[in-house]
């Protein structure tokens, strides 16, 4: 395993929330994870520089900020845009995809139905972002 990451999780729903932090209890993995229930809650805590995460894991379909809104005003951040943002959502809408890219995503993943594929694909991803050289602020 790589180095523990510091991963801010932005997502309104709750269960879903439960269900990646309990990815990381099943893998044993030692993830420092900062919550964030929408875009905008989760620009409160980046503007506050008090823990800078390691990557964002958000979800594009949220209240108040969405997902696409809040890598804008990101990647429109000098000091914040270099953070890796990867999307973690039920959205297969190509134009969603293709938005995200342009804005400079460092990844696109579906959440799948089955648990089992949810847990592989979350530590797929981890793994490589915990193995990945990241710009330390």
């Amino acid at each position: 395993m790589g180095r523990s990451l510091n991963i801010l999780l932005i997502e309104d729903d709750a269960i879903e929330v439960m269900k990646f932090n309990r990815v990381l209890s099943t893998l044993n993995l030692k993830h420092k994870i900062i919550e964030a229930n929408n875009g905008e809650e989760a620009i409160g805590i980046l503007e506050q520089k008090d823990v800078i995460p390691d990557i964002i894991i958000l979800d594009l379909n949220m209240p108040r900020i969405n997902g696409i809104e809040f890598l804008k005003i990101l990647k429109d951040d000098d000091y914040l845009k270099y953070i890796p943002a990867i999307i973690l959502t039920t959205s297969n809408n190509h134009r969603d995809v293709l938005e995200c890219y342009k804005i400079g995503i460092a990844g696109y993943v579906l959440k799948p139905l089955k648990y089992e594929d949810y847990l592989d694909r979350i530590k797929k991803t981890l793994d490589y972002w915990s193995a990945n050289e990241l710009i330390s602020q």
